[in-house]
């Protein structure tokens, strides 16, 4: 049975490509993250420029250089066909495993605090493991969209994706990077269940990831060590508990309203990494409760508009684009989630940021690639299903 499909002129076409759908939900909860991160990013490194650069204002000004760098970046990606990264996913994650393996490399890899996580790019650093978050989350949507007839009916759908994927982890706990590790894991493994993987293919990759976190945990002596402290961190208060302790005091400093913007003690050299990892502790330290929820309910708003954007999708059959925003969606509540708790002390210590607030030009702009992307998820859905209203035959993103 033919169908003619109706004719669209020049002018059509071009007031179709002029037309961006926004989601105000997710720009809203998106910069408002922005603007409060900077804000406690400011507050807490002041003190730190001066003793260690001698200018208040270095990290400060280099925060706003990786927001501009960021936003910058989000526009090309939210202007980029989702076409592109569906079909780059395998170049990606070959790139990825290479940049790994850049780290490891005398000259190129940075060691910090004892750890190989970044390159080293002259002008700045780069930490691999946030694109490699990222990679991951692309190269699976793509592998899920392409065989998922193979998921759904045996366990080599499930298993072949864990072969690239498998390195990266090996490459990742080599550096050591235990944090983005688990991110990574945790988001493939439902993202594969989302994807159409057998509830007993899910349950078997969770107790593999268990296993093989157990594992990690035991054989390494400063991670038992995080676990150990974080059991009972006042029992070493001045060793292995004291970043912990510090944290417990500033979030029960702040009680209802904080002390005030800028006028956390915890911050003064008494809270480690307080602009990066902890700067949640600061934030109820001077916000208090009232600051706290505020954050939270803004990440709860983000990772909501993801999973509505990937329903949507996903009623279109639109998978590619619905396994993304999913997979988007349960990375930025992963992380936000554990990083959260760390500082409030329902977690062991770990090193991951609190996306689009804490210090770091990688975690920063990778991140506000993912609202670039979630907008590009967005807009595509909406065409399409303008085109399906109309009648007409789905719009091609080329």
């Amino acid at each position: 049975m033919s169908v003619t499909m109706p004719h669209r002129d020049e002018s059509q076409l071009l007031a179709r490509r002029g037309r961006y759908y926004l989601d105000g939900w997710l720009l809203f909860a998106a910069f408002s993250l922005l603007a409060l991160g900077y804000v406690m990013v400011v507050s807490t490194s002041l003190h730190l420029g001066e003793r260690v650069y001698e200018n208040i204002w270095h990290y400060p000004f280099r925060q706003a250089g990786h927001i501009v760098v960021g936003v910058l970046l989000a526009l090309l990606v939210a202007c980029t066909p989702l076409k592109v990264w569906e079909h780059s996913g395998p170049s990606l994650i070959l790139i990825a495993i290479g940049l790994l393996v850049l780290v490891f490399i005398p000259g190129i890899g940075v060691k910090v605090n004892g750890s190989y996580r970044w390159v080293n790019l002259g002008i700045a650093r780069l930490q691999v493991s946030e694109i490699v978050k990222l990679v991951s989350v692309v190269y699976m949507a793509g592998f899920l969209t392409r065989h998922v007839e193979v998921v759904r009916a045996s366990i080599k759908g499930v298993v072949r994706p864990l072969v690239p994927l498998g390195l990266v982890f090996g490459l990742l706990l080599a550096e050591p990077d235990f944090g983005a590790t688990f991110v990574i894991a945790f988001t493939v493994v439902c993202m594969m269940f989302l994807g159409g993987a057998r509830l007993i293919e899910f349950i078997i990759l969770v107790l593999m990831a268990v296993i093989v976190g157990v594992i990690a945990i035991a054989s390494s002596a400063y991670r038992m060590e995080r676990v150990t402290a974080f059991m009972d961190p006042w029992a070493d208060h001045l060793g292995s508990g004291f970043q912990l302790v510090q944290s417990l005091i500033a979030m029960g400093r702040g009680e209802w309203l904080g002390v005030g913007l800028g006028s956390s003690i915890q911050k003064l050299f008494y809270l480690p990494e307080a602009h990066t990892d902890f700067i949640f502790a600061v934030l109820g330290e001077e916000l208090g409760l009232i600051g706290s929820t505020t954050v939270i309910l803004l990440f709860g708003l983000l990772v909501w508009r993801a999973f509505q954007m990937g329903k949507a999708a996903e009623r279109l059959n639109l998978r590619f684009y619905s396994l993304l925003a999913y997979g988007l969606g349960v990375w930025i509540g992963l992380q936000s989630f554990v990083n959260i708790a760390v500082n409030m002390g329902a977690l062991p210590t770990k090193g991951l940021t609190l996306p689009l607030m804490s210090y770091g030009g990688s975690s920063m702009i990778t991140m506000c690639v993912v609202i670039g992307l979630l907008c590009r998820i967005h807009q595509e859905t909406q065409l399409d299903l303008e085109d399906q209203l109309k009648g007409s035959s789905p719009w091609q993103y080329a």
